[in-house]
């Protein structure tokens, strides 16, 4: 079984602990792997971080994205 506190989803939308220099905190991710690449809410930024330092950095998911069948 998955655990689904660390399923990452692409268009999942996530609240980080610090927030980002343009004044928001909430984030989309636009790619998963060993890679999560997140798109900024505020300014459209993306930042492309490791899967360890993404999960250090994210506070809580606001909205989960669809989920994948397979």
């Amino acid at each position: 079984m998955v655990d689904t506190s660390q399923e990452i989803r692409i268009g999942d939308v996530i609240q980080t602990r610090k927030p980002h220099p343009c004044g928001a905190s909430e984030w989309t991710v636009t790619r998963t792997g060993a890679d999560i690449k997140i798109k900024c809410s505020g300014c459209g930024r993306i930042v492309m971080l490791d899967r360890e330092t993404f999960l250090k950095r994210r506070k809580k998911v606001i909205t989960q994205g669809p989920a994948v069948t397979p």
